[in-house]
């Protein structure tokens, strides 16, 4: 499908295996590491597009790169990944009966060549006893999960619903991706 090498900044395995739904697989896995601080007065939107484009820049210039940052924002506050259990819990009873944004900026770079989408989904859960924290907690699920939730894992029973890309919610929204590829010659048209 691609002649052109493309390189996926990131070690997900949640955006391999979505890459692999639409034929694709990336020449080079690169992760990056940058700073993921948001700024003083920083918008939700504006924090996953600049983290998208700055992890495609700091993936270098050795061909189409592919990135993408996902976050969760639940009344106002951004919840990114939880550094430990303590947080992981805080993240979970926030989320517990409402209903909370899943934001992921895509960014495709080639030399001066930079595209990026962002995409926002809207998610509901169902009131979480303290029982299904629990049990959450020790699956370890949350772990380097945006909002500390695998929407296509365990937590998929504390969704009541979703309003946008299922994609975007896993990390990676397919039918914006899949444009943005197409621009670059990744994919081709038809």
């Amino acid at each position: 499908m691609t002649t052109r090498r493309l390189i996926l900044a990131s070690a997900s395995p949640r955006r391999l295996e979505l890459l692999s739904q639409i034929g694709i697989a990336p020449d080079l896995v690169s992760p990056t590491h940058i700073d993921e601080t948001p700024k003083k007065h920083e918008k939700p939107d504006a924090l996953v597009s600049r983290l998208a484009q700055e992890k495609a820049t700091a993936c270098g210039d050795h061909g189409v790169v592919l990135a993408a940052d996902t976050i969760v924002v639940c009344g106002g506050r951004i919840l990114g990944k939880p550094n430990d259990e303590v947080e992981a819990r805080a993240m979970l009873k926030r989320l517990s009966g409402r209903r909370h944004r899943v934001i992921t900026s895509v960014a495709v770079m080639e030399g001066d060549k930079l595209r990026t989408r962002t995409v926002s989904t809207q998610v509901k859960f169902k009131n979480l006893s303290q029982e299904d924290i629990d049990a959450y907690i020790a699956s370890n699920e949350w772990q380097d999960k945006a909002g500390a939730y695998a929407i296509q894992g365990l937590a998929g029973r504390f969704v009541i619903r979703i309003n946008g890309s299922y994609s975007n919610v896993v990390g990676l929204p397919l039918y914006e991706t899949a444009n943005l590829l197409t621009s670059f010659g990744i994919i081709s048209e038809g």
